[in-house]
């Protein structure tokens, strides 16, 4: 089983809006969104469920990618991704796990930082990890079992940044 971890996408600071809660992306985090979607569908890891932060740019972030990408997963909101720190951003995890009813293989979290350079950090249990806007980590587990998932268990299977996918992104 694994754990994607998605950035949201490049904010838009200039776009109006009340709070950082409520700030849009940039077109710019549209297309990364957009890339990274269809990168993770041709990469044959598309998530089972989608637990995203309810900040505007986190959801919006994975809205586009699960279009691009074609995924079915649902996606369900919470509070708890917002400025978690990774312990809490792993209990949340944990928490909507033990709600599913049925094996989900692949969890993709989409959130913010600082939390998921630490979360990804503490997951393989070594490192600091770079997390630039849009990027996707996919982090792997051994066995089937959600509570086995903590920190130091996983094993990093790639870390994308958009940049590097220029075949997925739109023309400039």
């Amino acid at each position: 089983m694994r754990i994607l971890l998605l950035r949201h996408g490049k904010s838009d600071w200039e776009a109006p809006y009340d709070g950082d809660h409520d700030r849009p992306l940039a077109p710019r985090g549209q297309s990364a969104a957009a890339a990274i979607g269809r990168f993770l569908s041709e990469a044959g890891r598309a998530p089972d469920r989608i637990l995203s932060s309810t900040a505007r740019r986190a959801r919006d972030t994975v809205v586009i990618a699960a279009q691009s990408g074609r995924w079915a997963a649902p996606i369900v909101t919470t509070d708890a991704l917002y400025g978690a720190g990774a312990g809490e951003a792993l209990a949340a995890a944990r928490r909507h796990m033990a709600s599913e009813q049925e094996r989900v293989g692949c969890l993709l979290l989409a959130g913010h930082e600082p939390t998921f350079s630490e979360l990804t950090g503490r997951l393989i249990g070594r490192g600091r990890i770079g997390f630039p806007t849009a990027a996707v980590a996919s982090i792997r587990f051994a066995g089937e079992d959600w509570d086995r998932v903590d920190f130091g268990a996983g094993e990093l299977e790639f870390l994308v940044k958009p940049k590097i996918l220029g075949r997925y992104l739109p023309e400039q």
